[in-house]
């Protein structure tokens, strides 16, 4: 998704340690492990994860009424009769339109008889590095893409995830970084992270004692490393649902903690053209 050169898709492993790396990490909690926040199966009725959709392109497509319209893409919408919606408060919907190469993202989204509401809404074009305008929010509060940063089971399938993966922590500060577009914290101190902070894990770990579907994605966090999108539980890894997961082998990942990630100074990545 997005061009080779998209910030998403940029491999970090060769890039120097952030100089506050250590108090950052030390907010977020150096003992916290590791969770994926998807996998197989119900959680409470709804599927583990962020679920998707691939839409085709005749379909019919309605208005929203967003609580952020300032901030939020007009539409309309693509969205079919029953979209699959992530559980829990967030109710994002991710559709991806066939033939247009268009993302549609919303946040807290809902149907009342024929009208659908949402907090927020926005439009990707996966063929462009066109960021969202500056201040402004997506489905995400870092106002980037979801889609892009989830771990997703074809990917792990195949062998290789090369991008980077979403992740949220407990308490961020009120400041973003690029490609991050906006903030959603009031707390000033510098040794919390900013919204689109880039981890990585440690070269040190051993991908090879994880069982494979782990290790797949250990690897990518190694070389491309999670992107902070969004307040939440600290060091939640997002995905997106699949009945292909295996929940003990992922279960694998909350042996990795706080101390061995490192930030990334993403300063020396160039900005993508038309970025």
């Amino acid at each position: 998704m997005f061009p080779p050169d998209n910030h998403w898709n940029e491999r970090v492993d060769g890039l120097p340690v952030h100089e506050r790396s250590g108090a950052i990490i030390q907010s977020i909690g150096v003992d916290r492990t590791v969770h994926p926040d998807f996998g197989s199966g119900l959680y409470e009725g709804r599927r583990i994860g962020i679920p998707y959709k691939v839409v085709p392109r005749g379909q019919r497509k309605v208005r929203v009424r967003f609580e952020y319209a300032g901030e939020s893409d007009r539409g309309p919408y693509p969205i079919p009769r029953n979209p699959p919606i992530e559980g829990g408060s967030d109710r994002h919907i991710l559709l991806v339109q066939r033939g247009t190469c268009r993302l549609y993202e919303l946040f807290a989204a809902e149907r009342a008889g024929r009208t659908w509401t949402a907090g927020s809404g926005a439009i990707f074009n996966l063929r462009s590095n066109r960021l969202r305008p500056s201040g402004w929010t997506s489905a995400d509060a870092a106002g980037l893409p979801i889609l892009p940063g989830l771990a997703r089971y074809d990917e792990v399938r195949r062998g290789a995830i090369r991008h980077a993966l979403r992740f949220t922590v407990q308490r961020t500060r009120r400041s973003f970084i690029y490609p991050a577009r906006h903030f959603a914290s009031s707390l000033a101190d510098a040794s919390l992270p900013a919204m689109g902070e880039r981890l990585r894990l440690k070269s040190g770990v051993d991908a090879s004692t994880f069982p494979r579907q782990s290790r797949v994605i250990v690897r990518a966090l190694k070389r491309y490393g999670m992107l902070l999108a969004d307040n939440g539980s600290s060091i939640y890894v997002s995905g997106a649902p699949s009945p292909g997961w295996n929940d003990d082998d992922l279960r694998s990942l909350r042996r990795l903690r706080g101390s061995d990630f490192e930030v990334v100074d993403t300063s020396g990545i160039p900005r993508p053209r038309g970025g």
